[in-house]
């Protein structure tokens, strides 16, 4: 992205903004006693409802050993249940069935901060803000499958 004089450097401004992001993820991972991938997978697993354990790993980033050492340790956590796929009893299906109880009070100081900055736009800057930010997830969506698929 270029800019004009006078104006900020957009994609630094983007990187930073990513950055501060990730470390709040991770912050809060760490304050409810989890890994950052463990929170990651949950968060995968509430927005995108129960899916195979490889599709997990893939959704995740993860091998399949890695893959099955999350599972149990979310399932140890009363997080997940593995169950039966309905359509073939063989296959397994991760379900989210809890979330870490603290997870709530940890996320509540950036959520109100994110909530008063948000309450300063205006209707119309709410709708472009929330379309970019619908449409820039699923380009990093498909940027993240052609990446996997090695293309």
């Amino acid at each position: 992205m270029s800019t004009t004089p006078g104006q900020p450097d957009a994609g630094r401004l983007y990187r930073r903004y990513l950055s501060a992001v990730m470390l709040h993820g991770h912050a809060s991972a760490k304050a409810c006693d989890l890994g950052a991938t463990d929170l990651y997978a949950l968060n995968v697993l509430e927005l995108s409802g129960p899916m195979t354990p490889g599709e997990l790993g893939a959704r995740t980033g993860l091998t399949t050993g890695p893959t099955t050492r999350l599972i149990d340790r979310l399932e140890q956590a009363g997080y997940v249940r593995r169950v039966p796929a309905p359509d073939d009893r063989r296959k397994v299906i991760v379900e989210p069935v809890g979330k870490p109880a603290g997870l709530d009070q940890v996320m509540a100081p950036a959520r109100q901060k994110v909530g008063e900055i948000l309450a300063g736009y205006s209707p119309e800057q709410l709708d472009v803000l929330f379309d970019y930010f619908d449409r820039a997830a699923r380009a990093y969506e498909e940027a993240a499958d052609v990446l996997r698929s090695g293309a």
